[in-house]
């Protein structure tokens, strides 16, 4: 998923997509740890949509901030 799809979210939306993404990246840890990781690229890619989702909703807080003062 790219950040403008991201950015079209709420942030109940984003904060969802960030537990789906947690509990995904920490089977992915299992898996690697018993050596029953097939596609190791997957665990970057989470890693990094991880980042997306935080980042974005910072932003959006900082809008929102900025938006009330």
């Amino acid at each position: 998923m790219n950040a403008t799809e991201l950015r079209g979210k709420t942030p109940d939306e984003l904060r969802t997509e960030l537990t789906n993404l947690k509990k995904e990246a920490f089977n992915l840890r299992f898996q690697a740890a018993t050596s029953q990781l097939e596609n190791t690229a997957r665990v970057r890619t989470v890693k990094r949509s991880i980042a997306r989702v935080n980042t974005i909703l910072n932003q959006k807080a900082a809008d929102a901030a900025k938006s009330e003062a």
